[in-house]
């Protein structure tokens, strides 16, 4: 029910100048469980979608649904009003994304982390942004098994589902390359969409970590990770953001994120409608090779780690981009 949208913000008209020949493209976009302001997932995507009203004038609009039936109503609001791009950010949308799409078909849609369910078909007007996050995990599990002193590393993860399965199976895998005899402990959330909103249960899964002797953990999920954080900071312990550059959530604790370019994703999928380049009926998927998927290395936020760490993990990139290395999603 669109009465239980949680945020409903008008659209925005851009700053930058367009000419007035030039139509404008429009694009909304819904978000994920969390919203804006998990500095992580969304707030990437948000970038992409601020990148495309300063650099292509675009005009956009954006909602932060509540619960499941907010999301279908949400992506309805914006095709009934008939925009250039409608985007769900996120796995979750992927069904309510197919349905509303099957229902505008002059509507063309982008799903972030699109998952089809079986032998689906995509329909035309669907595009599925993907990542292979097992890439960017396999990067960081790389730093924890150098970073460890006690052999003993965590991953906590948000909802259990095969996306964030694909952080852990890359994340154990990287540990593994610099560190074969390291243990890795995993610990989920939950098992629903709530799991990337509950930092007191990603604290308290941290802190049993801890307690195992995990000296470096690994987060993907969500909001919950701040719990994580804080669990690292009183421990003592390095901890490793998701999707985002997540250094300034805790400094000192944070030493190096995944990054997932999300805003990168986004931005590309807006200027494809804007230039009548949306090629729907497929999913888009990026890696290390199309830099979908990275960590952060240079500059003050890759601080703590030593020159030694991140040669390692050079190795481990180059043994992907070769191909000599398959990095397992699950």
């Amino acid at each position: 029910m669109l009465a239980l949208i949680a945020t409903a913000l008008p659209a925005r008209h851009s700053a930058l100048a367009t000419p007035k020949t030039a139509p404008r493209v429009r694009v909304g976009l819904v978000f994920d469980v969390g919203g804006r302001g998990d500095k992580s997932f969304n707030d990437s995507a948000f970038e992409g979608l601020l990148r495309a009203e300063r650099e292509l004038g675009a005009e956009i609009s954006f909602l932060e649904p509540t619960g499941a039936e907010d999301r279908e109503a949400a992506l309805r609001l914006f095709a009934a009003r008939h925009m250039d791009l409608v985007i769900g950010v996120g796995f979750i949308f992927s069904s309510d994304v197919d349905l509303v799409a099957q229902a505008y078909p002059s509507v063309s849609f982008a799903c972030v982390d699109y998952a089809p369910s079986g032998d689906h078909l995509i329909p035309q007007n669907v595009a599925g942004l993907d990542f292979r996050e097992e890439e960017g995990a396999f990067l960081v599990g790389g730093v924890a098994g150098k970073l460890t002193k006690t052999g003993h590393v965590g991953f906590v993860g948000g909802m259990t589902i095969p996306l964030i399965r694909k952080f852990e199976a890359g994340y154990e895998a990287g540990v593994k390359a610099t560190c074969d005899k390291c243990v890795v402990h995993s610990a989920y959330a939950g098992a629903s969409p709530d799991a990337f909103k509950d930092p007191a249960k990603g604290k308290l899964l941290a802190a049993s970590q801890i307690a195992q002797g995990a000296d470096v953990i690994f987060h993907a999920s969500g909001s919950t990770g701040h719990g994580v954080f804080e669990a690292a900071r009183e421990g003592h312990i390095y901890a490793i953001g998701v999707d985002s550059d997540q250094h300034d959530e805790m400094p000192g604790v944070v030493a190096t994120s995944m990054i997932k370019r999300v805003d990168v994703a986004v931005f590309d999928a807006i200027k494809d409608a804007a230039e009548h380049k949306f090629v729907g009926g497929c999913v888009i998927g990026l890696g290390i090779g199309d830099q979908g998927v990275d960590y952060v290395h240079e500059g003050e936020h890759a601080a703590l780690l030593t020159v030694a760490v991140k040669a390692a993990v050079e190795v481990l990139r180059q043994d992907v981009l070769s191909g000599r290395t398959q990095v397992p999603s699950r």
